[in-house]
């Protein structure tokens, strides 16, 4: 017993172990590889594929509605009563009914679960294209902080260098006091905003495994992208251009279109109601009663065959086939309207971020250039304030002046990055290996 356990001790802790490994092994994804992985592995698409699934079941179940029903019923009874002794009887049958006419019913159903069945596709792309959003953002924004983080190393690494130039001035009494009390506060600031980049970066980074769908520990490293991508970004098509290939793309008009298709289907299907229903009906029977020995006469005397015609015609049912009419052609007329509206909507939106686009595209090309002027400002100012030139507010405010800078650059330019992006998910120009 004590091998036994030993070998269940340490087989569990090889288990332990490799599951450690694994969360520890890191992924290194680029943002294709991100957007291929979550199309293939995540939880909530897995989920909308399962409605397009149940939607393709509907409609084969409609079809099937114009074939024959066929049921079959048996039936043994033992019957005992003070005047009369035990006694068995049975009875056997196959029952089987086909509707012949029931006002187009059944052709409306098929027609509806079949524009169900085919708008799931654009469904699916549609939340797709919502998925890809999410991942740019959640993709770009730890991109933005890891890029934000090495320039506050750099920060940090001046300030703990004018730390300790300052620490010697103080001694040799170069500056008072309260200079080298500004110094110690450059540097825990410069140390704080570290510690809050590093914490944005690992949300954002929980956030993107969230989408892929992958355990929270598991390490991911994303992969910075070209430099020649970034430069291609910001050549972008006309305005013109880009509503068509977008309005092409978008799947929100064709899902729009089947709305107004399966309400029209919907109309039908309510006028169905207004008339009869016609089935063909057949069915074969047999028994017997009492006693074995008479079994085999009993079966052959007692089978019937029954075949039949019934209609159902509806003459007064409170209202109901009238007012699902009138319903079914109230939603129409809302699905047209949305419609239109849909499209008027795509429109507007396309355009405004498309014009967000060139918005963020000149911020980040103004903010580039005065990152690198207040960069190479600060840089002089650091050789100033070595040869003591220049005081310890003046070097402090180079330093703001610079890390706002700093700051400004790397929002703009991830800001542009992301909207940039966005434009291609709606001209379906973000290609994947798995949509």
């Amino acid at each position: 017993m004590k091998h036994i356990f030993l070998i269940l001790f340490l087989c569990g802790t090889v288990h332990i172990a490799a599951g450690q490994e694994k969360s520890g092994y890191p992924l290194r994804m680029t943002l294709e590889q991100c957007i291929d992985f979550a199309l293939s592995n995540s939880y909530s698409r897995q989920s909308v594929k399962l409605n397009e699934e149940a939607a393709q079941d509907r409609y084969n179940q409609s079809n099937m509605e114009r074939l024959p029903d066929l049921s079959a019923t048996v039936g043994e009874n033992l019957n005992h009563s003070k005047s009369n002794t035990a006694a068995w009887n049975g009875s056997y049958g196959l029952n089987s009914s086909l509707v012949l006419y029931q006002g187009g019913n059944i052709s409306g159903n098929i027609k509806k679960n079949k524009l169900s069945a085919e708008q799931a596709e654009y469904l699916i792309k549609q939340y797709d294209n919502a998925l890809v959003i999410q991942i740019l953002q959640a993709f770009l924004s730890a991109l933005g902080n890891e890029e934000l983080l090495k320039y506050q190393q750099s920060l940090l690494k001046s300030s703990e260098e004018q730390l300790k130039l300052g620490g010697e001035r103080l001694r040799s009494g170069e500056i008072l006091e309260s200079d080298y009390l500004l110094l110690q506060s450059q540097y825990a600031t410069d140390k704080n905003n570290m510690v809050e980049t590093t914490i944005q970066r690992k949300n954002s980074l929980l956030a993107l495994k969230g989408l892929l769908s992958i355990e929270p520990l598991q390490a991911l490293e994303i992969v910075y992208p070209d430099e020649e991508e970034i430069a291609w970004m910001a050549l972008l098509p006309d305005e013109k251009i880009v509503l068509e290939r977008a309005l092409a793309n978008l799947p929100d008009l064709h899902i729009s279109r089947y709305d107004v298709e399966i309400a029209g289907a919907g109309v039908k299907i309510a006028k169905s109601g207004r008339y009869p229903t016609v089935s063909l009906t057949g069915g074969v029977g047999d028994g017997h009663l009492d006693g074995v020995s008479r079994f085999a006469t009993q079966l052959s005397n007692r089978f019937t065959i029954q075949a039949g015609i019934t209609a159902s015609i509806p003459i007064f049912d409170r209202n109901r086939a009238k007012s699902n009419v009138t319903q079914s052609r109230i939603a129409l007329k809302q699905a047209e309207l949305e419609k239109k509206q849909t499209g008027l909507s795509l429109q507007q939106t396309i355009l405004q971020e498309y014009r967000n686009v060139v918005s963020s595209q000149n911020s980040f090309e103004t903010s580039k250039i005065r990152e690198e002027a207040y960069s190479a400002s600060f840089a002089t100012g650091r050789k100033q304030y070595g040869a003591g030139s220049i005081t310890t507010v003046e070097l402090l405010q180079q330093q703001n002046n610079y890390s706002n800078a700093l700051s400004e650059y790397i929002r703009d330019k991830y800001s542009f990055m992301l909207k940039r992006k966005i434009l291609d998910v709606y001209m379906g120009e973000l290609t994947t290996t798995n949509q």
